[in-house]
């Protein structure tokens, strides 16, 4: 477990999903302007797919709690999919994809930075490789791209994203 002042990171485990679900509304982008989807979105089985069943073979991630509290903050996550049930960011089978959630209070604090370092350095000891689907306009563009996540594909206004692997 790591730790910042205001926040811990722990890794995900089976239990967590009834947080992943939440995590998973949060990982939503909504626009600047735009009104948020009320939850029943998650309803929807494209959304869905991306927390239903946590816990199976090649699902991984973290969480960041709040220190004080405990209450989850955000969440970086990656799972696999198969052909037949892709996300809107998958490449392929041998390829997870990511999600990754801050709670709006908590984001530009280098909360989801941290996340996602943590979470790339353990995916680099399975996957030669992750993916992504944000939404062009999203502001979390700039930090894939400072991390290293390159455009391999579009579809409308969203963007796929990948970031090759490799044990540092």
């Amino acid at each position: 477990m790591t730790s910042q002042s205001h926040y811990t990171i722990r890794p995900l485990a089976p239990d967590d999903e009834p947080t992943l679900w939440d995590m998973l509304y949060h990982a939503i982008f909504v626009a600047e302007g735009a009104t948020p989807a009320g939850r029943d979105v998650l309803d929807q089985p494209e959304i869905a797919r991306y927390v239903r069943s946590w816990g199976r073979a090649g699902d991984s991630g973290f969480i960041a709690l709040e220190t004080k509290s405990g209450q989850p903050i955000g969440a970086a996550w990656l799972r696999l999919f198969a052909d037949g049930d892709r996300g809107y960011g998958t490449i392929d089978e041998t390829v997870p994809e990511l999600s990754i959630a801050v709670t709006p209070e908590y984001r530009g604090r280098g909360i989801g930075t941290r996340l996602l370092t943590q979470l790339l350095r353990g995916a680099a000891k399975h996957f030669t490789a992750v993916s992504l689907s944000v939404a062009a306009d999203n502001p979390a563009l700039r930090l894939y791209r400072r991390l290293g996540f390159e455009i391999v594909g579009r579809s409308g206004t969203a963007l796929t994203m990948r970031k090759e692997l490799r044990i540092e």
